[in-house]
């Protein structure tokens, strides 16, 4: 599987690191849980994004575009790094944003990540949740071409065959860490919901016949859907390799169990695994999608579908910017120190 046959830049601080989370492991009895920290790849904060975006702007330099269109919700971590690489690149960036929360919190429509596009020099507009977001990034890409400029669409989380490829190399990249350490991993867990992150990393555990089961605990999507979505990804991802059909339909496994009252609204299990995380590792999640997969991967180990003697691969997919928008759903939980 040779990768450099496609355009990339090189941007992300690349392998992250494979840890082994100790404490954590000690507090729930089950399996040797190790961290794969997809939240160090640099550039505004990092996040799995960083890895989409290598291949994908470089597919839109290889175009000639001046400026990239992008969407996703209030609080997008993609939108964050999409604002960020094109800031590197000189590129103008336009960012849609979703409201799918219907929060009225100024903290969530104002902080976090939507500070730091704005500080990355994106323009961004707002959109009703439920609305045709790939419309809406045609209309104004069509108005634009009329204007001189020449824009380049990215899909919602960068998610469609040129940006997985950055989630097939890291496949890669986590086979050889193991490999290099002697690590045996019994399985991966991450969380997943525009699918190119996991439909990534499917094709390319497949690719290396590497026998480890991946879950994807869903942030948004029923199990059926979340599973249709990514497998059809997955399937495109390896004719683009020239590898088609290594991805059969019972490798696709997502679990949606997590998802909540809907996208962007956390759980108390979703802030339970980010204090968790927090006061056992010294690890930031976010509220949209590592802490919701991470709620995933601890009640997983509460039932005992993963067990002590096993080995698990928690992969972080950043987002800890976003954490300044929902202060609100923490402030239940916060301690107040009288004197």
């Amino acid at each position: 599987m040779h990768l450099a046959r496609f355009p990339r830049i090189f941007l992300a601080h690349l392998p992250t690191p494979l840890e082994r989370l100790d404490r954590l492991s000690r507090e729930l009895g089950g399996p040797e849980i190790w961290i794969k920290r997809d939240d160090c790849t640099g550039l505004s904060t990092g996040g799995n994004k960083t890895r989409k975006l290598e291949f994908l702007m470089a597919e839109a330099l290889a175009q000639g575009a001046d400026m990239v269109i992008t969407q996703g919700a209030t609080q997008s971590n993609h939108a964050r790094q999409t604002a960020a690489f094109s800031a590197k690149l000189g590129l103008a960036c336009h960012i849609l944003l979703e409201d799918r929360t219907g929060s009225n919190d100024a903290n969530y429509n104002t902080n976090g990540n939507v500070l730091l596009d704005h500080l990355h020099g994106a323009t961004t507009s707002r959109r009703a949740g439920g609305v045709d977001m790939a419309g809406e990034m045609e209309v104004l890409a069509e108005r634009l071409r009329g204007e001189g400029r020449k824009p380049y669409i990215i899909p919602g989380g960068g998610s469609n065959p040129t940006g997985a490829l950055g989630y097939v190399n890291c496949a890669f990249e986590l086979v050889s860490q193991a490999n290099d350490r002697g690590l045996v991993i019994d399985h991966i867990v991450t969380a997943t919901g525009s699918a190119g992150t996991q439909a990534g990393l499917i094709t390319g555990l497949k690719a290396l016949n590497a026998g480890i089961p991946l879950l994807g605990i869903g942030v948004r999507a029923p199990k059926e859907k979340q599973e249709e979505s990514v497998y059809a990804l997955a399937q495109r991802t390896a004719e683009k390799l020239g590898c088609p059909g290594v991805v059969a339909r019972g490798d696709v496994v997502a679990d949606s169990s997590y998802v909540g009252a809907g996208y962007g609204i956390p759980r108390d299990d979703t802030l339970e695994a980010i204090r968790m995380f927090a006061q056992l590792e010294g690890i930031l999640l976010d509220p949209v999608y590592s802490g919701k997969g991470a709620a995933g991967l601890i009640d997983h180990i509460r039932k005992s579908r993963f067990t002590r003697g096993q080995r698990v691969v928690f992969l972080h997919t950043g987002g800890a910017a976003g954490l300044f928008g929902y202060d609100a759903a923490f402030a239940e939980a916060r301690k107040t120190l009288e004197v």
